[in-house]
């Protein structure tokens, strides 16, 4: 896949994961509702990491000439999310709660303010 299909699948699944990040934070915790959108956002968080994996650094300094410093988001997703899922199998509300806000905080807001500086896609997109 070329980089450019890759950024259009990236986008499309973290724009329904901010979406539906926020839909959780918001709505009551606990439904049937909560658990359900829950496991899709947790599925396409890492998918969206996944994703994002697959994508060479555009700008900055890189390892092994295709991961760069935006790639440590991933890491936070794919210990974060499983973490979170088994938290709340275990009864661990607090865990669960705080692994997910993070997930929403780093990986979302944090990770997505950086795809918009200078150099990047995002921000020739835009501006």
């Amino acid at each position: 896949m070329t980089y450019l299909t890759l950024a259009y699948i990236h986008l499309a699944t973290v724009m329904l994961a901010f979406v539906l990040g926020t839909l959780l934070l918001l709505q009551k915790k606990g439904t049937v509702l909560h658990r359900l959108v829950g496991k899709f956002f947790m599925v396409l968080m890492l998918l969206t990491a996944l994703i994002a994996l697959c994508m060479p650094a555009q700008i900055g300094p890189t390892l092994l000439g295709h991961f760069g410093f935006i790639h440590l988001f991933c890491l936070l997703i794919f210990y974060a999310v499983p973490s979170a899922y088994f938290a709340i199998r275990q009864g661990n509300l607090a865990k669960h709660k705080a692994n997910l806000i993070g997930v929403y905080v780093g990986g979302l807001l944090i990770a997505g303010a950086f795809a918009f500086l200078p150099g990047r896609l995002l921000h020739s997109w835009l501006f």
